[in-house]
């Protein structure tokens, strides 16, 4: 196995093209802290600063407050499913790059590989401590591990899905044994990057009821460790709500009025307010960036009746289909005193934080190979009113499945609701061939996607190719690895 090694990957060549600082931050001492936090398909009208909260029953103060105190992305774009997006944010490139264009196959290609350079690898080479916490769903093997992609420390670690908690009952249903299915079944990481990874215990459902609220429980001393010796960090937490199967501690079972899902965001929102709880007690809260974002939008139509219950708000599409409703989703950030608090309702992708990070800690992106991302700090300080993305590409494997361009969305091919997703192989719900034709929408004017504006938006085509044939020609130097499926 190929394993990869900080210094290594800066030696030679790359010291002077990959981790330069900027002019803007030479010098700096006083970096800021940032903390990251990823939620699990949670969705444009679920939070309570977009389209949901109480008025869904089940109301989201903490997650709420970032919003309040900073500036709230109206616009925050992701890809649709939970492994491209964290592909997505973590290298700032889109999922097809990396390989993780479709979710995690075990036993394939399909994994975070050591060349990649990731966020925490920008952070480690401008002097910051760096920590993981939950789920991380890029990859078991372990060239993929956080610890060996830039992170010191994993700690309550969902090295996969929730999904995977149901492997316990599925076998026990096959008749395995105790023995094989302990041996075989998903269990909870940690360690550090000195001694790697160890399993603590066995990830099934009735741990899933409690993660959620040890995720945040070990993220509050990550903090306070590192606020106590001063050292600058960044800290990326993986919640796993609301991700399927819906089950919540005592506390917050049976405590919302939208069900089991309702009473998951209660929960979620609780461990939100506990992280934050812990950056405002420690003293540091002046200085610490912190991100909330979800890594997709929610499943209304997808998985048993008695679990659903997030929505998309406005928007059509859900979780894997590649709609505005799958690709737009929560997004704020906040970091007192530097980012104006108000909307931000220019295009804002996932991959963007990568450079913006960068920029702001002073630490330069790489120049060996393509990045999607695109530097937005001047957006976030305030410093211009408009984004600097203007097109955005979304891929369910290698393919190209929808084009935005400022406010309009074209399909080559068309979507439909269905619990299928298209994003995870094996699949076979949610495109169809239509009449073959492009569908074109204007989302602002159409978040439901229902007027097709084909026969009156051609002159939108040539942005729509601008668009596509950038990304393809980057492909001729950079040929992507492919993403594994297992769709016929």
């Amino acid at each position: 196995m190929k394993r990869k090694s900080f210094t290594n990957l800066i030696s030679g060549a790359l010291v002077s093209t990959l981790f330069v600082v900027t002019a803007a931050y030479a010098g700096q001492t006083d970096k800021p802290n940032v903390v990251l936090m990823l939620s699990d398909n949670i969705g444009y009208g679920d939070i309570g600063a977009f389209q949901g909260g109480a008025i869904r029953g089940a109301p989201t103060p903490n997650i709420d407050s970032i919003a309040a105190e900073g500036a709230t992305l109206t616009q925050f774009l992701v890809e649709p499913g939970c492994t491209p997006s964290r592909a997505g944010l973590l290298t700032g490139r889109y999922s097809p790059r990396t390989g993780l264009g479709t979710i995690i196959i075990g036993g394939t290609a399909n994994t975070l590989q050591a060349e990649e350079i990731t966020m925490a690898e920008l952070f480690k080479s401008v002097g910051y401590a760096t920590g993981y916490v939950g789920k991380w769903h890029l990859g078991s093997e372990e060239q993929s591990w956080p610890v060996r992609q830039g992170f010191d420390e994993y700690r309550v670690g969902v090295i996969e899905t929730s999904d995977s908690t149901l492997y316990r009952p599925q076998m026990e249903r096959l008749g395995f044994s105790e023995e094989a299915i302990k041996k075989k079944a998903p269990g909870i990481l940690e360690g550090t990057t000195k001694n790697g990874l160890k399993k603590v215990r066995e990830y099934d459902v009735e741990y899933k009821h409690i993660v959620e609220d040890d995720i945040a429980k070990a993220s509050a001393q990550i903090i306070n460790r590192h606020a106590a010796d001063k050292t600058p960090f960044f800290l990326m937490v993986g919640l796993t709500q609301t991700h399927y199967p819906n089950v919540t501690s005592q506390k917050f079972t049976g405590k919302s009025q939208n069900g089991p899902y309702g009473d998951s965001l209660l929960q979620h929102d609780h461990a939100v307010g506990e992280i934050l709880d812990a950056i405002n007690k420690a003293g540091i809260e002046d200085n610490t960036i912190v991100i909330y974002a979800s890594d997709n939008g929610s499943t209304p139509l997808g998985g048993p009746a008695e679990f659903r219950g997030g929505s998309n708000g406005m928007y059509s599409g859900e979780l894997g289909d590649g709609r505005e409703g799958s690709i737009r989703t929560p997004g704020m950030i906040k970091w007192p005193g530097k980012i104006p608090v108000g909307k931000k309702n220019g295009m804002f992708a996932i991959h963007d934080f990568f450079p913006t990070l960068a920029n702001i800690i002073g630490a330069k992106v790489p120049t060996d190979r393509p990045i999607d991302g695109i530097d937005q700090t001047s957006l976030l300080l305030g410093k211009k009113d408009n984004s600097n993305r203007e097109s955005f590409l979304t891929f369910i494997g290698d393919e190209i499945v929808a084009v935005r361009w400022r406010q309009f969305r074209l399909y080559p091919k068309q979507f439909v609701s269905g619990p299928g997703n298209p994003s995870a192989p094996g699949t076979l719900g949610g495109r169809i061939e239509g009449n073959s034709l492009p569908s074109t929408f204007n989302i602002e004017q159409d978040p439901r996607e229902e007027n097709n504006m084909l026969a009156l938006g051609g002159w939108i085509f040539p942005h729509y190719m601008k668009a596509i044939a950038e990304y393809k020609k980057t492909l001729e130097k950079y040929p992507n690895p492919g993403s594994a499926s297992l769709n016929p």
